[in-house]
């Protein structure tokens, strides 16, 4: 059967080494795939058009030894991931990705930062808001709380993941899929301080051309 390729756009692409815990946990608790777990390597792609992932979930399947962890087709917009405790794996299962839709990492769009806000000394009314939607961990009256929006939304997951890397904070909220990813941290002064500059570092770090709408 002869079967007709769509252009993909690439819109990010995240090679995450090393799932920290909370990152790890959070992921699996609102996955619809084979959860990860920490220390396992991780591929992250979001592409347009959305139902693209399929054959590219196919590609990475067939090609190496990783696990399905997310598929996932917004009304834009396609996000999948693998994961496998061979980081050599993974990474080549990424690679086998970006060749099927004809990118390279650096082709995607580098993110752009819609909101980047430190709140200090919540007030307990404000947390158990917060914690009635939490994607992970409690925020507790007197935290810091730092709220963290990118487009492209995949972004995010490297902004999560260096920032439990760095700082013993707490993750209240991380999603990487949709129009833009969300994350949520929560901590000391102190912690929210040495993550927030790790997250932006990172961020301004990632390769990549400007998204269309914010040039």
């Amino acid at each position: 059967m002869v079967q007709s390729k769509t252009a993909i756009e690439l819109r990010g692409a995240v090679h995450l080494d090393q799932l920290q815990p909370q990152v790890a946990a959070t992921i699996a608790a609102n996955s619809d795939g084979f959860f990860p777990v920490a220390g396992e390597s991780a591929f992250w792609v979001e592409v347009s058009p959305g139902m693209v992932v399929n054959r590219l979930m196919d590609v990475a399947l067939k090609t190496c030894d990783v696990t399905p962890g997310a598929l996932i087709t917004e009304r834009h917009y396609g996000t999948l991931e693998v994961h496998g405790p061979d980081q050599g794996q993974v990474f080549q299962a990424g690679e086998a990705i970006l060749s099927e839709i004809g990118c390279e990492a650096a082709d995607q769009m580098r993110p752009t930062i819609l909101i980047d806000e430190v709140i200090c000394k919540l007030t307990s009314h404000h947390a158990m808001l917060i914690n009635r939607t939490r994607a992970g961990m409690l925020v507790l009256a007197d935290d810091t709380l730092y709220t963290l929006e990118v487009t492209p939304a995949v972004h995010i997951l490297h902004a999560a993941n260096v920032a439990e890397k760095t700082s013993p904070i707490r993750i209240i909220g991380l999603g990487a899929d949709g129009a833009v990813g969300r994350l949520r941290l929560a901590g000391t002064d102190a912690e929210i301080d040495m993550a927030v500059e790790a997250v932006r570092r990172v961020l301004s770090e990632i390769p990549g051309h400007l998204a269309p709408e914010v040039r």
